[in-house]
């Protein structure tokens, strides 16, 4: 970023702030208008635009660059795997003596993987801003089927291997009230 544009970021990073916290939309202290007059955005918001702009810098350096217009399910997936080299979490291949323990007693040379849930929760942010940034619901390639699986696999894989169980969790039913006594006489 070069020296002007990152004056401009911060004055604009402050009048956010500063309208903030005047009550002020950010808007109307900047001199400028917008369309929603809304205050900061929310931690999912951010967290939601930050993994937006990280995916589309690697269709930038895709090679070749890909275009989000001819994005697929494939694309996704080679995305999830690239992130995996980021990961944090041990994952025990089938031959480790650890395989299956969720707290092992010492380390082993395991790789370390994106978690099923990160991976879960990042694919439904890309796919909310997919729709948001102008794509259809029926070619968004974070629904497709393939991503789908993919992460049923990675799920199933990551509780064999770290003796952790994804079930389901069964939602509690509300008790009924008990009826109503009423004289019948």
């Amino acid at each position: 970023m070069d020296s002007c544009s990152e004056v401009e970021s911060f004055n604009s990073e402050n009048t956010s702030i500063n309208a903030h916290n005047n009550n002020i939309p950010a808007a109307a202290a900047a001199g400028g208008s917008s369309s929603s007059a809304s205050s900061t955005p929310s931690r999912y918001e951010n967290q939601k635009r930050r993994d937006w702009n990280t995916f589309g810098q690697y269709l930038k350096n895709h090679r070749p660059p890909l275009a989000l217009s001819r994005c697929s399910g494939a694309h996704v997936l080679e995305f999830l795997r690239y992130l995996d080299q980021f990961g944090k979490t041990k994952v025990h291949t089938p031959i480790c003596p650890f395989y299956g323990l969720a707290n092992p007693p010492a380390p082993c040379p395991c790789p370390l993987r994106q978690a099923w849930g990160s991976l879960d929760a990042l694919v439904g942010r890309l796919r909310a801003a997919y729709e948001e940034n102008g794509g259809k619901p029926e070619t968004n390639p974070f629904g497709a089927r393939a991503v789908r699986l993919y992460l049923r696999e990675v799920r199933d894989l990551q509780s064999k291997a770290r003796g952790i169980s994804y079930e389901k969790k069964k939602r509690k039913r509300p008790v009924p009230p008990p009826p109503q006594g009423g004289s019948s006489g």
